[in-house]
């Protein structure tokens, strides 16, 4: 079966502190059903400016698969269980989705 284009799939990027923060928010994501998936990646190297700093750290990324309407349910909940004062939530629409792998996101989370 041919991807279709998806207008409800977003793909969201977010990175923690530690491989146990991450764990732990993909966690509540996943039970909230707020994310049908969320991808814990280690070793990420991120160099940003914070307070008048810039920063070098080792970081996780959190990839979670959810849909548009979970969008600002889910930023809420990440802002809400984070560490960092402004968390990375960075949402990327879904150019094509497998059809079967679209309709089980949705059902994950409705």
């Amino acid at each position: 079966m041919p991807p279709e284009e998806s207008d409800d799939t977003l793909v969201v990027l977010t990175t923690a502190g530690s491989d146990e923060e991450g764990r732990a928010l993909a966690r509540i994501l996943v039970e909230a059903h707020l994310a049908a998936c969320v991808n814990v990646i280690p070793g990420v190297r991120s160099i940003y400016r914070w307070e008048g700093s810039v920063c070098d750290e080792g970081e996780v990324l959190l990839v979670s698969k959810t849909t548009r309407a979970r969008f600002d349910a889910l930023a809420a909940a990440i802002r809400k269980h984070h560490s960092y004062d402004v968390p990375e939530i960075v949402a990327l629409p879904a150019a094509a989705v497998d059809p079967i792998y679209a309709q089980w996101l949705r059902d994950m989370v409705a």
